[in-house]
């Protein structure tokens, strides 16, 4: 029987990576689960809950995971916890594979199986497994949502005896995941919505959803997109020529949204302090790629910081402000990743590492990266064609290999990964 064990996140991490729902379903699917006690109430889910569902309530976060075959997290887990885990056990979570390649390599030395969900290929049964679709959905609500708060005027337009209101004016910056549902929310609230991104393909999509499109378009924006559907690097010449055409566009907005990531960079610079001080005054910028930067040149990661009237919002995790739906989405998406590698027959965890799942999240396995693009962007020395482990026909904890799904076409592209 596969062991599942779940600790209790950082104290500015609300989420948590089961809920009662999926504790449930793995449970019917054969699954011991444990939970750390306390681990759910950021997201108001209660230890009896869990119980309810089926899981045991351990004291502590090395109780939880001792005897776990996979532990499930949100963000990647101290040192400790990993050395709490046994060898060949498989942590799943969003591990953030780009930054910090000492305490990455060091988690991988621990003989730990590490499973970086950021990394989860874009095909189409991997939908479900989308974490960063479903976190960035909700963040570019709530950035919406936030925004309209703090927004000292009325976002819809509105036509009364004593005269008109005027509708806000929302400019979406980079059209992902987030920035699709932004301008789906700005739109239902009121507001005129423009927005830009440098991938042509999200034009029709910006058009559908009713904002207007903002973009250079010229040779190098038909261009300007990675077979992954991600933003490519633009030349400067480009760069240049967009900065321009935004700058003008900005000065006259009231809310600005910006959402731009490339993987394993820091942000791009959007929004330059020139921009910001031709805004109005009461004007709000949300940045949604604060914690790797921000768009914004003002931004400061973690607060709401204020330049001649106008406020920069460099809020951090804003779908863990959203923990209910947040918890649930991402809960649900771990619970399709592992579910294939599940035996039917013993019921115990078989990683298939011929599947493109497992070959694509999988970045360490026996002690070594094993994900060659992370070890040479982190500088770590990545596994040698020796010391890799043997491919296919290879078992975790002595469970049956899980039979190999053919995977469908690839999705429509997004934007880059947003907080």
């Amino acid at each position: 029987m596969i062991s599942i064990g779940v600790p209790a996140e950082g104290k500015d991490e609300p989420r948590i990576g089961l809920t009662p729902e999926t504790a449930k379903k793995l449970v019917k699917a054969g699954a011991k689960v444990t939970v750390r006690s306390g681990a759910g109430l950021g997201s108001h889910f209660s230890d009896e809950d869990y119980k309810e569902a089926g899981a045991a309530i351990a004291k502590t976060d090395a109780e939880a995971v001792s005897d776990a075959d996979v532990v499930f997290t949100v963000r990647r887990p101290p040192l400790a916890l990993a050395k709490a885990m046994k060898k060949g056990a498989a942590l799943v979570g969003m591990l953030d594979p780009f930054s910090d390649a000492e305490e990455l390599d060091a988690l991988a030395k621990t003989g730990v199986t590490l499973f970086a969900m950021e990394l989860m290929p874009r095909i189409t049964r991997a939908q479900s497994m989308d974490v960063l679709s479903s976190q960035s959905n909700l963040a570019g609500y709530k950035a919406v949502v936030d925004a309209a708060a703090a927004f000292e005027r009325a976002l819809p337009m509105m036509m009364t005896p004593a005269g008109t209101v005027p509708a806000a004016r929302v400019f979406i910056m980079g059209v992902g995941v987030a920035g699709l549902q932004a301008i789906a929310t700005a739109r239902r609230l009121g507001g005129i919505v423009t927005a830009t991104d440098v991938r042509p393909a999200v034009k029709e999509q910006v058009a559908s959803l009713g904002a207007k499109f903002i973009a250079v378009e010229d040779e190098e924006f038909k261009q300007a997109e990675t077979a992954g559907g991600y933003a490519k690097e633009m030349s400067d010449a480009y760069k240049k020529k967009q900065a321009e055409l935004i700058a003008e566009h900005v000065k006259n907005q009231d809310i600005v949204i910006t959402t731009a990531l490339i993987p394993g960079r820091p942000a791009p610079k959007l929004i330059s302090k020139a921009m910001i001080e031709s805004m109005r005054p009461g004007s709000i910028i949300v940045d949604l790629a604060a914690e790797r930067g921000g768009n914004a040149e003002l931004t400061k990661p973690g607060e709401i910081a204020e330049h001649k009237g106008v406020r920069i919002f460099g809020l951090l995790n804003l779908p863990g402000r959203v923990p209910v739906n947040a918890s649930s989405l991402y809960a649900r998406n771990l619970q399709a990743f592992i579910e294939p590698f599940i035996d039917k027959e013993t019921k115990e965890l078989a990683i298939d590492w011929d599947d493109e799942l497992a070959k694509g999240t999988g970045i360490a396995r026996d002690g070594a990266i094993v994900n060659d693009a992370i070890a040479a962007r982190l500088g770590a020395k990545p596994a040698s064609a020796a010391t890799k482990p043997a491919p296919a026909k290879a078992k975790t904890n002595g469970g049956a290999k899980a039979p190999a799904k053919k995977s469908g076409s690839t999705r429509q592209p997004k934007g880059g990964k947003t907080t």
